[in-house]
């Protein structure tokens, strides 16, 4: 049997945020016909943010594409996007969970990347929050990362390089095998 090659939109959305913006959003997507493959939203500060990956027939997303900036219009939000395909399977990788936590500072998240840049690892998800210590209030950030760390990589010397990196930061971090 013939499998018809699904197309994929991946829709950026910004705006102020308020109650029934993913309601209406993703109504307009299944209405279309479409489909919500993956998706992620938060709303930082007052402003709600979305990205989705959308696929479906060729027909069904050029469709759902022609309402996308009445659809933006109409909700007060900013909407992009771009026609993209799947990913293409990789090389064999193992998803490892990177948590850090310390005092508030810039350039936490940036030497974070630095590390698995070099590292020839690639960054799969990232997620930060800022909050008060507790009992003291003091300003802390937490990191949560995904990487995708190559099959043939030695696990231990990673572990060894990005412990002895952070702790130079002042940094307390942990990296694990990411648990489906």
């Amino acid at each position: 049997m013939n499998q018809i090659k699904k197309e994929c939109l991946v829709i950026n959305a910004s705006g102020e945020d308020r109650v029934g913006l993913v309601e209406k959003l993703t109504q307009q997507v299944t209405a279309a016909g479409c489909n919500i493959e993956q998706s992620r939203m938060s709303v930082l500060g007052g402003q709600f943010a979305l990205i989705m990956l959308i696929t479906g027939g060729q027909e069904a997303l050029s469709a759902l594409e022609k309402q996308l900036p009445s659809a933006g219009e109409s909700l007060g939000l900013s909407l992009i996007h771009k026609w993209t395909h799947k990913k293409a399977a990789r090389d064999a990788f193992i998803p490892y969970n990177v948590e850090v936590v310390a005092l508030d500072h810039p350039g936490i998240v940036h030497k974070l990347a630095q590390f698995f840049s070099i590292n020839g690892i690639n960054i799969e998800e990232l997620e930060t929050e800022a909050y008060p210590a507790p009992h003291t209030g003091s300003p802390m950030f937490a990191v949560h990362i995904t990487v995708g760390v190559p099959a043939g990589d030695s696990i231990a010397r990673l572990r060894e390089g990005f412990m002895a990196y952070c702790d130079d930061l002042n940094l307390d971090a942990s990296i694990e095998p990411a648990r489906s």
